[in-house]
């Protein structure tokens, strides 16, 4: 199998019954456990719902998004190895892992949330990114803090 993700092992993701959205799927399908697909709907769906109605606003894919977009990583730092000594090099990060580590970021957030149902840790993450705070949001600060630290090494990407 190829280091790299080439476009043949990309698997294309269906849109979700609701809002017909790849993303939201994607979400869904990060959410499940041992197979329970209507569950793991259900559970996105009632925590972006819970989300919009607490934010007040309309469209519970509105906040979704705005959301998603605040916790996407536009740069991360990659281990090199140079002259016998290892480096993190920044490096921008585009497309299908840039929508990866949104929503494993996303999953891990909610899911380290204890004390309440799986529908309240998702609508509670939500609202905390779609206000630009919440420990999804701060892994990718932390994330672009790594990166920026670290901008002196950006020469060792190349060759």
């Amino acid at each position: 199998m190829p280091r790299k993700k080439t476009k043949a092992l990309v698997r294309e993701v269906q849109p979700d019954r609701l809002y017909s959205s790849t993303q939201v799927q994607k979400l869904i399908n990060r959410i499940m456990l041992d197979g329970k697909k209507q569950l793991a709907e259900r559970i996105v769906y009632d925590g972006m719902k819970l989300a919009a109605d607490r934010l007040k606003v309309e469209s519970p894919l509105e906040v979704f998004e705005t959301a998603f977009k605040n916790i996407t990583p536009h740069v991360e730092t990659r281990s090199r190895r140079v002259g016998g000594a290892n480096y993190q090099i920044p490096f921008e990060v585009k497309g299908q892992r840039q929508n990866h580590l949104t929503t494993m970021w996303f999953v891990a957030a909610c899911r380290s949330r204890k004390g309440t149902t799986m529908a309240n840790c998702i609508a509670a993450e939500l609202q905390d990114a779609y206000n630009g705070q919440g420990s999804a949001v701060k892994k990718r600060e932390d994330t672009h803090k790594m990166a920026e630290a670290n901008r002196a090494f950006a020469h060792f990407a190349r060759g």
